[in-house]
């Protein structure tokens, strides 16, 4: 039965969308099956897997609505072993439809457990917000990997998602797990990038990936083409982190099997 993985952080920029994909890829060049969800209206996930989001009939707005079946939502992309449920700007309507419903919070859990045992590992990009949209994310995983960018502000809001977390283990989904804490952006020639590096460990020790992602031109240049950074360029340091980063997660499971 295959692990679902939330990647959250209300904070903007700071790599939820660059690890979603390039953790879904990675998984795929270790022949890992991936399905990898985009539950942001801004939809950089599915284009950064070269899907044009203006040709986007059914996805994730579809699959919490429940007016379609989990498999209809289903496309696959470039990336070997990787599926997607894409995201189009409509998704933005969702936060609102789900509001009066019941159990909304767990609109997205009741949809995908159906796709658990086509996959090894079904990937969660959520929006950066705290709102139902991450809240179904979070309610509908196993785990969840929070990014956390090498800079000043980088532990600002941090104990606000925790407590989101925590919220969510209390009241929805008591499985919940925290599959990690990702430091992303980073840069060894300031000291301002080692000091977040100390300040994270020292605060959340065995909850941190050994795994750093470091910042990387690559890395950025990738999504422009459509491309994860596999395909885009498979030599580069950002590619060599995030295939770190896929084999600590698949090492990591391994031992709780």
């Amino acid at each position: 039965m295959g692990k679902i993985i939330a990647i959250a952080n209300q904070k903007g920029g700071v790599g939820k969308t660059t690890t979603t994909v390039n953790l879904a890829a990675s998984l795929g060049v270790l022949e890992k099956k991936v399905l990898l969800i985009d539950a942001d209206p801004q939809a950089n996930a599915t284009s950064g897997l070269g899907v044009d989001v203006e040709s986007v009939e059914l996805g994730t707005y579809q699959l919490l609505e429940h007016t379609y079946g989990a498999k209809e939502t289903i496309i696959g992309t470039e990336s070997p072993n990787v599926d997607l449920i894409p995201a189009h700007i409509d998704l933005v309507a969702i936060e609102i439809e789900l509001v009066d419903k019941d159990n909304r919070e767990y609109m997205m859990k009741e949809a995908i457990k159906s796709l658990k045992d086509d996959y090894d590992y079904i990937l969660i990009d959520c929006a950066p917000s705290l709102g139902l949209l991450t809240l179904n994310a979070l309610t509908a995983a196993d785990s969840v990997i929070i990014p956390i960018q090498c800079e000043y502000f980088a532990l600002e809001g941090l104990g606000k998602l925790l407590n989101t977390v925590k919220s969510v283990q209390k009241i929805h989904n008591t499985d919940l797990d925290i599959e990690g804490m990702l430091l992303t952006m980073y840069d060894s020639r300031l000291r301002l990038s080692n000091q977040v590096v100390e300040e994270v460990k020292k605060h959340f020790a065995d909850m941190v990936f050994e795994t750093i992602i470091q910042r990387n031109v690559k890395l950025s240049e990738a999504p422009s083409y459509g491309e994860s950074i596999i395909k885009y360029d498979a030599s580069s340091k950002g590619a060599s982190n995030y295939l770190n980063l896929a084999n600590e997660i698949l090492n990591k499971n391994k031992e709780k099997v």
